[in-house]
């Protein structure tokens, strides 16, 4: 999760060639409950990884670059 939608497009940008993604992230707005002002909206880049072959200790580091932190399902 990122905090702003420039952030999280140049992370969705990047994660694809770092982890050799086969498909595209999707960059999902996450509005913060009773706010209606976009800039309180967090922004998720939402990674499918059916077969669990992704680490998540890794994901978590390069969202940490980027500012953000891991959300998991």
């Amino acid at each position: 999760m990122f905090l702003d939608r420039d952030t999280a497009e140049e992370a969705a940008e990047e994660v694809v060639g770092r982890f050799a993604l086969s498909g595209e992230p999707q960059l999902v707005r996450d509005a913060l409950a009773g706010e209606d002002d976009a800039e309180d909206a967090q922004w998720l880049v939402v990674v499918d990884d059916p077969d669990g072959r992704l680490d998540a200790s890794a994901f978590a580091a390069f969202a940490e670059e980027h500012e953000g932190w891991l959300e998991e399902e």
